[in-house]
């Protein structure tokens, strides 16, 4: 983004022309520097119209907001983050990351909720600062609000000309987090839906406080809360992280549910919970354990550790244009790339930042985030160490299909059985594979496939060699 840079000590400082406002009926949100489908701008231009439901969308914005400056474990005081927002045509999505890394907010804004002209397609940051917050804690009744997303000559003037900067701490975590979300999120299945009205009596009927893993089970119609997982049930790690949903109750259409397939004695997973609300959705995306952050799942380890993926998702990148809903299929077609490889593309785009996930469509969507893609392997220090393993020579194959690591002065046991892999490290041994592969797998599957490709490369320099022999 052009006017956000992130620093190696993981500061993101924010530019504004002026800060955002809400006074007479507009909500004037400025933009920081952002990405567009024409390119690079440092206030880039969105939307400008109606927002025909001004009450719901201040109640969403605000909890957006909420989950941005909270730290759900071990809570204390945090610096504000401003949220990121893209605009892809036919709707305006706002994001957000709880500090301590473990709740992901989003607010779609839909198209019928949107009354007004799209100037330019892209994301960027908006400013959203106390008074703001203190403005759209008052918004009320049926009014629509005009809106204006990065519109120099509608932006609220509070302080006319100034500049306003934001600096912040802005983790590595946040980056990471963006990665695992979407590509964990893309695996899961709606699991249940129920009304307004029961929506309302289950989010108010939840304990504050829960030490253990709570399960939510479909039961009529509404969700029965459990402590035990069974086939259908949707993990509900910390219910207290679902509080800034209660303020969007009274606007509630329906409540909607997701998550992985789990079984009688499964373990914590992460779930998505998402309200309706009129013209508009409020989902926020729960890790596994209320002490356990999304930036150390390690779902998309196995996808970009291959050099294919990368090269794959420069090609997939320059198709995009910020559309709503990213077509693997359709995508695989436009590049000639096969879906598998499409689909891993698009993971390595996740973990730039350049693709979301929006289970209630089932679908990708293409946004860009101030982050370097470069920085991604150095991110993820499991993916780092096992390239380290295999530059020297650590990983040796026994005849049997096994594989040795030498690793710290030790040996681990890789075996494959199938789908099925499993190692003798410690980290293994705690995780069982649920918080993504070990270093040691990593590294014997990057030194299989380079293995394979050498071996594919000789074979193919044989045949090449062989077909240009002179005949006997």
């Amino acid at each position: 983004m052009a006017s956000s840079t992130v620093a190696a000590g993981a500061a993101q400082s924010y530019t504004y022309t002026r800060p955002s406002g809400l006074d007479a009926g507009l909500l004037g949100l400025s933009t920081s520097g952002g990405t567009t489908s024409s390119g690079p701008k440092a206030h880039p231009h969105f939307f400008s119209g109606v927002l025909t439901q001004a009450a719901p969308a201040a109640a969403g914005l605000l909890a957006l907001a909420d989950v941005a400056q909270t730290r759900y474990f071990q809570p204390r005081p945090t610096s504000f983050r401003d949220p990121v927002v893209t605009c892809n045509g036919d709707r305006i999505r706002m994001e957000s990351f709880s500090a301590c890394g473990g709740v992901y907010a989003r607010l779609d804004v839909l198209e019928p909720a949107l009354d007004g002209d799209v100037h330019e397609r892209g994301t960027t940051n908006v400013d959203v600062n106390g008074p703001l917050r203190e403005a759209l804690a008052r918004v009320g009744g049926s009014d629509p609000l005009h809106l204006a997303v990065g519109a120099e000559e509608l932006a609220v003037t509070t302080m006319d000309g100034a500049v306003v900067e934001k600096k912040v701490p802005l983790p590595d975590r946040w980056l990471r987090g963006f990665a695992e979300v979407q590509v964990i999120t893309a695996r899961f299945d709606l699991r249940g839906e129920v009304k307004g009205a029961d929506a309302v009596r289950f989010l108010r009927s939840l304990p504050k406080r829960a030490r253990e893993a709570l399960w939510a089970v479909p039961a009529g119609r509404t969700l029965r809360v459990t402590s035990s997982p069974a086939p259908g049930a949707v993990c509900l790690a910390g219910p207290d992280r679902l509080r800034t949903m209660l303020p969007l109750l009274r606007f509630a259409r329906a409540m909607r549910v997701y998550g992985p397939s789990v079984a009688d004695g499964s373990g914590p997973v992460s779930s998505v919970w998402e309200l309706e609300l009129p013209g508009m959705r409020y989902v926020l995306t729960l890790s596994p354990q209320h002490s356990r952050g999304f930036s150390g799942e390690g779902a998309v380890l196995e996808d970009i550790s291959t050099d294919e993926a990368a090269g794959d998702a420069d090609l997939l990148g320059a198709l995009l244009s910020f559309e709503p809903r990213v077509e693997p299929d359709l995508l695989a077609e436009r590049s000639g790339l096969g879906l598998a490889r499409t689909k891993a593309a698009l993971t390595q785009l996740g973990t730039s930042g350049r693709v979301g996930f929006d289970t209630a469509e089932a679908a990708f969507f293409h946004r860009e985030l101030p982050y370097d893609p470069a920085r991604v392997a150095a991110l993820n220090p499991r993916l780092r160490s096992a390239r380290a393993l295999v530059e020297d020579d650590a990983v040796r194959f026994t005849a049997d299909g096994r594989a040795i690591v030498l690793s710290n002065g030790g040996e681990r046991e890789v075996r494959f059985d199938g789908d099925r892999v499993t190692c003798t490290c410690p980290w293994w041994f705690d995780h069982r594979g649920e918080r993504g592969p070990c270093k040691h797998v990593l590294a014997v599957r990057i030194a299989r496939r380079d293995t394979e490709q050498r071996a594919g490369q000789t074979t193919g320099q044989t045949d090449e060699a062989g077909s240009r022999a002179p005949a006997t």
